[in-house]
């Protein structure tokens, strides 16, 4: 063989195992951001009730939070809900497909109290994470 076939076949071997190497470091990061797309950081709790659940996420001192329903599609009242203690509770509420939220509050190292609604299901933790 002469050199200029070598350093092709090099090349193209390069350029396979770069490729490969991407797609194994990029895959396990694209699953965890579709799972989490919502809010970042890591989920804490999943607080299920009659129609949807609330996911709750945790990242330093935030505390982040969605209602999903159980059957999307079809546009019902949500709402989700989070409270540190000591402070107003913040929220979103209207109608929704799909899910309510996301809403993030600071909540340090304090308990935070979390309500979710889909349709005339509703949900409330009292105080957690604490």
């Amino acid at each position: 063989m002469h050199s200029g076939a070598i350093r092709r076949r090099l090349a193209l071997g390069l350029a396979v195992l770069t490729a490969s190497g991407l797609l194994a470091v990029a895959a396990p990061g694209d699953a965890q951001a579709a799972t989490s797309a919502f809010c970042p950081g890591r989920k804490v709790r999943t607080l299920p009730f009659s129609t949807g659940t609330v996911l709750v996420y945790k990242r330093g001192g935030y505390v982040c939070a969605v209602t999903r329903t159980k059957k999307p599609g079809a546009k019902r009242k949500m709402s989700v809900s989070v409270q540190a203690r000591g402070n107003r509770p913040v929220v979103d509420e209207g109608k929704y497909a799909y899910h309510a939220g996301p809403v993030t509050v600071h909540a340090g190292r304090r308990c935070v109290w979390l309500k979710g609604q889909v349709g005339r299901g509703k949900f409330s933790s009292g105080w957690i994470l604490c």
